[in-house]
């Protein structure tokens, strides 16, 4: 296979932009248009050029894990997200009930807030990065 120089330099400017851009759309997700599936899908493509550029084996070897791996684990937090509200103060909720941290300042205000929305987004964007990364592998390995 050969590998285009100027692929390969594009892909080096590009990938880490690729991801931090991914992780901004996950993280405004739970309160404004994105989350865990578009932000996934961009990480996903961001690994996906980088396996096109240099090749199967060296995306593997830029995964933290297996992508099965990550897959079993999105699915693990995005259950656990929905188990939180089964322990809230007050009695048990529905599953999938979102749950609140919500810090106050000394003058009442509200400060720092995150829930389980937040998680389930996060489990949701490991899902789909494990699935199309998985996908794109087993595509380029047939090649």
């Amino acid at each position: 296979m050969m590998h285009s120089l100027i692929l390969q330099t594009a892909t080096r400017m590009l990938i880490a932009l690729m991801l931090v851009f991914a992780l901004f759309i996950l993280w405004r997700g739970h309160n404004e248009p994105g989350g865990g599936f578009i932000g996934g899908l961009i990480a996903a493509v961001a690994f996906a050029l980088h396996g096109l550029a240099f090749g199967a084996k060296e995306m593997r070897k830029l995964l933290i894990a297996d992508p099965r791996t990550i897959i079993a684990a999105g699915l693990a937090t995005a259950v656990v997200s929905g188990l939180f509200a089964l322990f809230k103060d007050g009695g048990p909720l529905p599953f999938m009930t979102g749950a609140w941290y919500i810090t106050y300042t000394e003058t009442g205000e509200k400060g720092f807030a995150i829930g389980t929305p937040v998680l389930f987004d996060v489990g949701v964007f490991l899902v789909v990065v494990g699935g199309i990364v998985a996908m794109v592998q087993s595509l380029m390995e047939e090649h």
